[in-house]
């Protein structure tokens, strides 16, 4: 099969690989039907995450099964499956508590940008469709099983509330789901914070109500200004910088929350500002599975389409330009086609 390969820095190839088999009775294979690339891609790509060797890349996935391992009876081959990009088992005591994503099994997804995929946890992780989806739909499909689920997770550990006002920190894919997110929860008002004009439109297509283009400490102000000098009652940071954690947690009001979805770098929180603030801060990887049943749901009965933070497509063999698309800030969201 083929493959996206990352080996240095700017340096995405696209190989020719082994094909994935079943190595374990808990394993699916399946054939990928759209893949994408990943914000968090783009921290390798940058040389921000270190690269030793070279490694297939890419966590988000459709397709359609084409083998089963013999413990796998939740799914069967040609059904089309949505999955996470944290595999679980759905079982351990952790994914009954509802943390997939920290599955006792948990396995991360890493060679989804490829004609095929071998899926640990299959029995856990893959949720199948009642039938194939229209092609118009798997693009808002795959955004489950990342960055709408992500997005929702940020929603969630910031207790955003109907009549609430949520700020979303990032106008990537996952603060553009995050405010689809806020939305559905019921928040009266969400304030997305882009600098972006193609960004900011689909924000406000999404839900969001204000826009506001400051960031750090003007951000902050700009926030207490308009909320009447308190803070947010949630605010869901996307990013996973420093700056954007301080602006989170500057931004929320004593009593408020923070979310914190974006994979943090050179991010450190200070204990004693945190304590004094009486701002609740959760974040981690987004348990995924547990919301895939609902948001598949809300994707094909039309509720929801956060397939549209897909605004470039392109062949698979092209990824490389997918990552300097998103890179250059030139697409918000790559979507690859086998």
């Amino acid at each position: 099969m083929r493959g996206a390969v990352i080996h240095a820095p700017g340096d995405v190839r696209f190989e020719t690989l082994d094909d994935p088999k079943i190595l374990e009775p808990t394993d699916a294979v399946i054939r990928t039907a759209v893949t994408c690339v990943c914000g968090s891609d783009l921290w390798p790509w940058r040389g921000l995450d270190a690269t030793d060797e070279a490694h297939p890349m890419g966590h988000e996935y459709v397709g359609f099964v084409e083998a089963v391992g013999s413990e796998v009876t939740a799914v069967r081959p040609g059904q089309f499956v949505v999955g996470s990009f944290a595999t679980s088992d759905n079982t351990c005591a952790n994914c009954r508590n509802g943390w997939q994503s920290n599955c006792l099994n948990r396995e991360f997804m890493s060679t989804c940008q490829a004609d095929y995929v071998r899926i640990p946890n299959a029995q856990g992780t893959l949720v199948a469709t009642d039938e194939v989806p229209d092609e118009e739909f798997w693009p808002g499909l795959l955004a489950v099983s990342d960055v709408m689920g992500t997005g929702w997770y940020a929603a969630e550990a910031a207790g955003v509330r109907p009549g609430s006002t949520a700020v979303v920190v990032g106008d990537g894919a996952v603060g553009l789901c995050a405010v689809i997110a806020a939305k559905e929860m019921g928040a009266e008002r969400i304030i997305a914070m882009s600098r972006h004009e193609s960004r900011q439109k689909l924000a406000r297509e999404f839900g969001a109500t204000d826009i506001v283009t400051e960031r750090g400490e003007d951000g902050v102000a700009r926030i207490k200004e308009m909320t009447g000098g308190i803070g947010a009652d949630s605010v869901l940071e996307c990013v996973g910088t420093a700056q954007a954690m301080r602006q989170a947690l500057q931004s929320a009001r004593p009593g408020g929350n923070v979310g914190f979805v974006g994979v943090p770098h050179e991010v450190a929180i200070d204990g004693q500002e945190l304590f004094f603030s009486h701002v609740g801060l959760r974040g981690g990887p987004a348990p995924v599975r547990r919301y895939l049943p609902d948001l598949i749901d809300r994707v094909l009965s039309g509720r929801i389409d956060p397939g549209k933070v897909f605004d470039l497509t392109l062949p698979l063999e092209q990824v490389a330009e997918g990552y300097k698309a998103m890179d250059e800030r030139r697409a918000i969201k790559a979507l690859l086609k086998p």
